[in-house]
């Protein structure tokens, strides 16, 4: 029995997608109810009063089926999916049907038929057509919400908070479509007066702390959806009791972009990083799709958490080939494998290999051609690069330099480098290499620029990144979930933030618009204080901080400082036309010089004279000023000579 169910809804729903083949299915079906309606009218007359017949009963049918032919084309009643029909589509059967009683009476009175039987057959025709049409639509609406609400699998009992007009297409969508998992029980609302209404034949709730667990467990309900990330960020106290209380808790993404199947809609359990108050960023897809789609793009530093996001969102634009460039095998690997299965229509090649290899990059660019070129290969992490700072400088100098050069050489449109915060008064190595590659990006740029080359060179700045390889917010996750102890560096650090994908949409906008030489600073909202994040992730854990997990200061880490600058003292910003990006304008460098002394800092690295090398690092970009680092001396010079003599 359930092998025909399920033979009967695959083939109905087979049926209902071949919508331009429905057009003309309906309107046969509403012809044929139409005629029984006829034969029907004309039965319950004969029973009534057999002393009127109608002659040519056959003929005036075909005549009725023709007004009513005339009227259905004209008036579409069959264009519309019936599984969709609302009081518009019914009322147009209506007129549709009336228009055409109205001209078959006339007619059947013109050849002079007896008025009361031609009134009262006509009526009746009308009464049984609207209704026969009225119900096939019903059942062919219960039908196919019946075909395509079974799948066999388990649902998740689902509240949808709020009564919106999102709130209320989500809940439709979600029980009306196959590819939905979720069962939606009901809507929450605050308002205690909009509570036991009914939309959607769905009660709406409003639920105290007080009966919280006695209604989740009641209704068997484990999801609570928000139709937006604002609304969750407003209502983050009650996001807070749910996941304390082994409720999920997700968001709906834009319907817009959405198949029929729901293939690319998906919903995102709420994280921590997503209850931040950051309104969401907009973007100009439109222009950003003019610069990619259809283009040959190379991402360096593919594999990386901004790389990866990067070549997420770049893919979602149909360009005309990615070029994958990074030196990790394992998450190049899982990045090939997402790709394939999330975009297989896009056309993408992995290259393993080495910025800091000339022969390497310039392989790339002879191979590919790019045209747009991302350049996110760094080394990032500051106690990292502060033992190891010769690798930092190959990496994030001479790497830079060598996708910047063979960038202009190949005749690449656009070049886009990732930059941080930490290169602003930089205290540590990190920051320091990553304002050196600024510094040559821009002189560059002004050097191409004066030799012709239209190469735009654009720089973008932005802080820490939630969610990014050894970010804090992992971090801290991994410790909570061992028990404890939470580990801050100090309890005033602060430190600014911006989730993944946010931050790669501004370095796309930024590249849609961004003129040559140009660096672009990003708005990261408000500074977050590390402890308070640290607690209130404890807290979203169900636990009390330093009671039941402990927090424990463990110092500033070598070269880290208390907190981020987004902008030199010395520089000033320059409003663009996003409101959450504006143009550093910094100190301006002779790109002679500057090769040179890069040049200089390069060759130290590369026979690991480190003394040598944080000079002249500290020489050309004077603002940087260890901390809590053993190279606090070379900013001290007569401290320096005397340990020298010591």
């Amino acid at each position: 029995m359930n092998k025909v169910r399920n033979f009967l809804r695959r083939n109905f729903k087979k049926i209902m997608g071949m919508s331009f083949v429905n057009r003309w299915i309906v309107f046969m079906i509403d012809l044929i109810l139409c005629a029984d309606s006829y034969w029907a009218a004309v039965y319950i007359r004969s029973l009534v009063d057999t002393v009127y017949s109608i002659e040519n009963a056959r003929l005036w049918c075909f005549v009725f089926l023709i007004y009513n032919s005339i009227a259905f084309y004209i008036l579409k009643t069959y264009r519309g999916l019936i599984r969709h029909t609302n009081f518009l589509e019914l009322w147009r059967v209506f007129v549709a049907l009336f228009c055409s009683s109205i001209a078959f009476y006339l007619t059947i009175s013109f050849y002079n038929w007896d008025i009361r039987l031609g009134l009262y057959l006509v009526l009746n025709m009308l009464i049984f057509s609207l209704t026969f049409l009225m119900i096939m639509r019903l059942l062919i609406v219960i039908l196919y919400y019946y075909s395509v609400s079974y799948t066999g699998k388990h649902s998740e009992k689902t509240l949808v908070w709020g009564i919106g007009h999102h709130s209320i297409a989500l809940a439709q969508w979600l029980n009306n479509s196959p590819a939905s998992q979720h069962e939606v029980k009901g809507f929450l609302v605050t308002d205690k007066i909009k509570s036991k209404a009914r939309i959607l034949d769905l009660r709406v709730y409003n639920l105290s702390m007080d009966n919280f667990n006695w209604f989740m467990h009641k209704n068997e309900i484990s999801t609570i959806l928000f139709p937006n990330y604002k609304i969750a960020q407003d209502e983050h106290l009650f996001v807070t009791t749910c996941l304390e209380k082994g409720i999920s808790v997700m968001v709906s993404p834009p319907f817009e972009g959405a198949n029929n199947a729901g293939k690319n809609f998906s919903m995102k359990p709420i994280q921590f990083e997503d209850l931040l108050g950051r309104d969401e960023i907009k973007i100009d897809l439109e222009r950003i799709s003019g610069k990619v789609t259809g283009k040959v793009i190379l991402v360096t530093g593919a594999a990386g958490s901004i790389g990866s996001e990067l070549v997420r969102q770049l893919a979602k634009f149909r360009p005309a080939r990615l070029v994958l460039f990074d030196a990790a095998e394992t998450p190049l690997h899982n990045l090939k494998l997402e790709l394939e299965r999330t975009f297989p229509d896009l056309t993408f090649d992995l290259i393993m290999g080495d910025v800091r290899s000339s022969n390497r990059v310039d392989y790339v660019f002879q191979k590919f051609n790019p045209q747009v070129v991302y350049h996110a290969a760094a080394y990032k992490h500051v106690p990292m690069m502060e033992i190891n700072p010769c690798e930092a400088i190959s990496v994030n100098v001479l790497g830079t330099q060598n996708v910047s050069n063979f960038s202009a050489q190949y005749g690449v449109e656009s070049f886009v480098m990732i930059s941080t915060d930490k290169a602003v008064n930089p205290t540590n190595v990190m920051g320091a290499t990553k304002r050196i590659a600024e510094i040559y990006v821009q002189t560059f740029a002004g050097e191409c620029a004066r030799q012709g080359n239209p190469i735009r060179f654009v720089t973008t700045r932005f802080g820490n990144v939630l969610g990014s390889n050894g970010s804090v917010i992992p971090y801290f996750k991994e410790q909570i979930e061992r028990g404890g102890p939470v580990t801050v560096t100090h309890k005033d650090i602060i430190r600014y933030f911006m989730t993944i994908p946010e931050a790669c949409r501004l370095v796309l906008e930024a590249a849609s618009f961004g003129k040559t030489g140009e660096i672009y600073v990003f708005d990261m909202g408000e500074p977050v204080k590390i402890l308070d994040l640290a607690k209130r992730m404890i807290e979203m854990a169900g636990l009390v901080p330093d009671v039941d997990i402990k927090i424990v200061f463990s110092g500033l880490r070598p070269g880290e400082k208390l907190y981020e600058e987004l902008l030199n003292v010395k520089e000033n910003t320059v409003p663009t036309e996003h409101e959450k990006i504006t143009i550093a304008t910094v100190r301006q460098y002779e790109f002679q010089e500057v090769s040179k002394s890069i040049k200089n800092i390069v060759e130290r690295a590369y026979f690991v004279d480190i003394p040598d090398m944080i000079r002249e690092m500290k020489e050309l970009v004077p603002e940087y000023k260890s901390k809590n680092s053993p190279f606090e001396i070379y900013d001290h010079p007569v401290v320096e000579n005397q340990i020298n003599v010591g």
